[in-house]
């Protein structure tokens, strides 16, 4: 279980399901969130696209 950094709700996952990088989902606020710890399980914010903040 890792918690989200935007709403600190607790997001379940298996480790074994994500792999570090991958983007998920916050089931709770909907943030794009990606693994960026495995031992233990640690969620950031999503980086997001250039091309995204120039539109």
């Amino acid at each position: 279980m890792a918690v989200c950094p935007e709403c600190e709700a607790h997001v379940e996952m298996d480790e074994f399901d994500v792999d570090k990088g991958e983007i998920i989902s916050c089931p709770e606020c909907g943030v794009e969130l990606e693994v960026v710890g495995m031992g233990p399980l640690e969620l950031a914010l999503a980086p997001q696209d250039e091309e995204e903040w120039q539109e």
